[in-house]
């Protein structure tokens, strides 16, 4: 349990333990147990999150540091837009 885990499998994780909750057939220290390892999953997703959004804000950064705000695509366009604005210019 302690080995990172991608973001995909760490949702995986919490959507079944919100459906085993749900369905109200744990015991009280069963559900006690997957509520902890959920809190655990959801802790690490954010992590997760965290993450790739750091590295998509150092992707949109200008050639003089200043972030660019625009919208990331599904296409990756912010990426190639910032890309080209700090091209070969100088």
């Amino acid at each position: 349990m302690g080995t990172k885990q991608s973001f995909e499998k760490g949702l995986e994780e919490l959507e079944k333990i919100v459906e085993e909750l749900e369905n109200g057939t744990l015991t009280l220290d069963e559900a006690l147990k997957r509520y902890e390892r959920g809190v655990a999953a959801h802790k690490q997703c954010r992590e997760v999150l965290a993450a790739a959004e750091k590295r998509i804000e150092l992707l949109l950064r200008t050639a003089e540091g200043k972030l660019e705000t625009e919208p990331l695509g599904t296409d990756g366009a912010a990426e190639a837009d910032s890309e080209a604005s700090s091209g070969d210019d100088g």
